[in-house]
């Protein structure tokens, strides 16, 4: 009954009037609700930063979109419910590990990629110093199957005559299957 009584009393205010929302609850002061503020606010914060590294987790998936073995997803906070402020900076403290880990190998792989693709243009000027040597596709960060491989024209008797050449394979084989 009480509380009914308090309900019926707040909803009775003139928000024109300047009455006090708190004075409907005796024994509840302003200073008693900064806290409460404070944490919302702190909450607030903590989404908006877990969701700018969600983003920014998404946008390096886009940009790298090909290449594989780079953990992209996001895991689930256990269920529906609102979370706490440390369950929130663990959120966001893993987002941000995460995120950085992802930036780490995309920066290796950029300079590995960059590595083979000279690697490439150093076997096309001279086959006969990378004998043997093949560079897939994949490994210059495009997609697709084909590759470049230093290999002798006219088989062996190009081999013993030092005949080299870098081929480039047509790409994928055509799918076999039951006929």
């Amino acid at each position: 009954m009480l509380k009914g009584a308090r309900v019926s009393a707040l909803l009775e205010l003139d928000p024109n009037a300047g009455n006090d929302p708190l004075a409907a609850f005796p024994g509840r002061t302003r200073r008693e609700s900064a806290p409460a503020e404070d944490r919302r606010s702190a909450r607030v914060e903590l989404r908006r930063q877990i969701a700018r590294m969600e983003r920014e987790l998404g946008e390096l998936f886009a940009t790298t979109f090909p290449r594989r073995g780079i953990d992209w997803t996001v895991g689930a906070a256990g269920g529906p419910r609102v979370l706490g402020i440390a369950e929130l900076e663990r959120t966001r403290d893993t987002l941000a590990t995460r995120l950085a880990k992802a930036r780490a190998e995309i920066a290796r792989r950029a300079d590995e990629e960059q590595a083979n693709r000279e690697l490439v243009e150093r076997m096309i000027a001279d086959p006969a110093e990378y004998r043997w040597v093949q560079v897939r596709n994949e490994d210059v960060g495009e997609p697709g199957c084909k590759h470049w491989h230093s290999r002798p024209r006219w088989g062996l008797i190009g081999m013993l005559a030092g005949w080299w050449r870098v081929k480039l394979s047509s790409g994928c084989p055509l799918a076999t299957g039951p006929r």
